[in-house]
């Protein structure tokens, strides 16, 4: 499948501008309405009309007919994913003939509507699976969690808070070059080191935020593509591993630091697109918290087993570093967007529309995503 599919369009919500007016009190709209102003925009990006999109996913933020029917479509296939499966199953779609150009569209009211990503009443409470099974050990959010796991994997590989705080620094610095990013602010590694622990070892800034906005990306065949856009972006490669083995116990999480999966995904993606880490222009990170961005560097091959603190502390992943990292801000300062915002940052990387972030010569960028036991792995490039 490499290469059969592109990216065409892309749009967002205005991000920093609705965290302003929903820290003000406001409630700008709900879920569908930020999927709707990103869903226009990607239009507008790509020159299509409603009637030329015969495929829709939508986040799991929303349901899939309501979001139809509320952007006016009558797509003959559709779905609901997060963002990186999203790709994947529209890519697999558009290959095996199910429909031809896909829309993929996310919102989230998440700040405004209050919704709970810890406490006895988290998401939804026992339908929520990864909070149920540890609550009577009062491990109700996923940074108790990845709390854990950084505390592991210090003991496991000798890494250091310090060597963590160079990941907020960077990304808030990618921040500060970004016009839609939320917090722009630069911080210092001692503003970091100086920062209250939320749940020790983890400090404020290697928590993502919390806010609204929505994402949206139109995919087609790279044959239309080619007939639409000046600068489509490809879709090279495609790798997904599980561990489903003692998932809900954490045990790939604090053992192997879902180090196997990585691997495994990696490897797939890689030998599709006839890439490897050495060939990518930027790496994006799923980042939820901090220390997602060690065990990718590590599992996807960027640094040696361990070797994870001496890339950040010497190469680097900031503006002017080794290897530029998540070079929107990431969900750490840019937005958090479950992933999303990574992958139209991935586009405009590939098509030289980053401004003054922009990569020179970007031409390949890896998007890693490992949640839950799933280590996803999707590469971009702007080469047929």
């Amino acid at each position: 499948m490499k290469n059969t599919v592109a990216v065409i369009g892309i749009g967002q919500s205005d991000w920093a501008g609705d965290w302003i007016r929903v820290r003000s009190g406001e409630r700008p709209t709900d879920s569908y309405g930020y999927g709707a102003t990103s869903f226009r925009n990607a239009l507008s990006d790509c020159g299509l009309v409603r009637k030329d999109i015969d495929g829709l996913i939508v986040g799991p933020s929303t349901a899939y007919e309501r979001m139809a029917e509320v952007l006016g479509l009558n797509p003959r296939w559709g779905d609901q994913a997060d963002a990186v499966l999203s790709v994947i199953q529209a890519v697999s779609a558009i290959e095996s003939g199910l429909a031809e150009t896909i829309a993929l569209v996310y919102g989230n009211d998440q700040r405004s509507a209050k919704i709970q990503y810890g406490g006895p009443r988290a998401m939804g409470g026992d339908a929520f699976l990864s909070y149920v099974y540890h609550a009577p050990w009062g491990l109700t959010s996923q940074g108790a969690l990845y709390a854990l796991t950084f505390q592991a994997y210090k003991h496991a590989r000798g890494f250091t808070d310090e060597d963590l705080g160079h990941i907020p620094v960077a990304q808030r610095h990618w921040a500060s070059l970004n016009p839609n990013a939320v917090f722009k602010e630069r911080i210092s590694l001692e503003d970091y080191l100086a920062s209250p622990h939320v749940c020790e070892p983890l400090r404020l800034f290697d928590y993502c935020m919390v806010n609204d906005g929505g994402v949206a990306l139109i995919l087609t065949t790279a044959e239309r593509a080619r007939e639409l856009s000046p600068k489509p972006v490809y879709i090279a490669g495609i790798g997904r591993h599980d561990l489903n083995v003692g998932a809900t116990s954490l045990e790939p999480r604090l053992t192997d630091f879902y180090l196997p999966a990585q691997q495994a995904s990696g490897r797939q993606s890689y030998e599709m697109a006839g890439v490897g880490p050495q060939d990518m222009d930027a790496l994006q990170v799923y980042d939820s918290f901090s220390v997602h961005v060690p065990l990718a560097l590590e599992g996807y091959g960027y640094c040696d087993i361990g070797g994870a603190a001496a890339l950040l502390r010497g190469k680097g992943i900031g503006p002017g570093g080794g290897l530029p990292l998540n070079t929107g801000g990431g969900h750490l300062s840019e937005s958090y967007m479950q992933g999303w915002n990574h992958q139209i940052e991935s586009v405009r990387q590939l098509r030289g529309e980053a401004g003054i972030r922009q990569i020179d010569n970007c031409r390949h960028v890896h998007y890693t995503s490992d949640v839950a036991g799933k280590a996803v792995s999707l590469i971009y490039s702007s080469e047929a």
